[in-house]
């Protein structure tokens, strides 16, 4: 995906504890919703459209089961940081392979850049 200027976009945190959820990005006379992994959740809206899609999201579907696609095989992984970095092109994602909650289960870490790539996908 190469490097993205993410230096107009505007920040989104929760009210209740400031975590940021994600931004309204400018686009033309609108704004684009972005979420915590960089993929865009909405096209172009106004302003209040925006606020509403961004109150909206959540950090708990983060936790869920995810997949990627890796050399040809689908690798059953979970999401245990999202860092979308400054400057642009700095940030990561970093997984796991599933363990099922065993702490004796081998386990492999594995890096992505951020925003994630479109070989990672909610597990279904």
């Amino acid at each position: 995906m190469g490097l993205m200027d993410t230096s107009d976009w505007i920040p989104h945190r929760r009210a209740v504890d400031g975590e940021l959820v994600g931004w309204a990005r400018p686009d033309g006379g609108g704004f684009v919703v972005v979420d915590i992994l960089g993929a865009d959740v909405t096209g172009v809206v106004e302003w209040a459209e925006a606020e509403e899609a961004l109150d909206a999201l959540s950090l708990a579907w983060l936790a869920d089961a995810w997949v990627l696609e890796r050399g040809g095989e689908r690798v059953r992984v979970r999401i245990v940081e999202v860092a979308p970095g400054t400057p642009p092109g700095s940030g990561r994602v970093r997984l796991k392979t599933e363990d099922y909650g065993a702490i004796d289960a081998p386990s492999e870490r594995i890096d992505l850049p951020w925003p994630a790539p479109a070989t990672l996908q909610p597990w279904r």
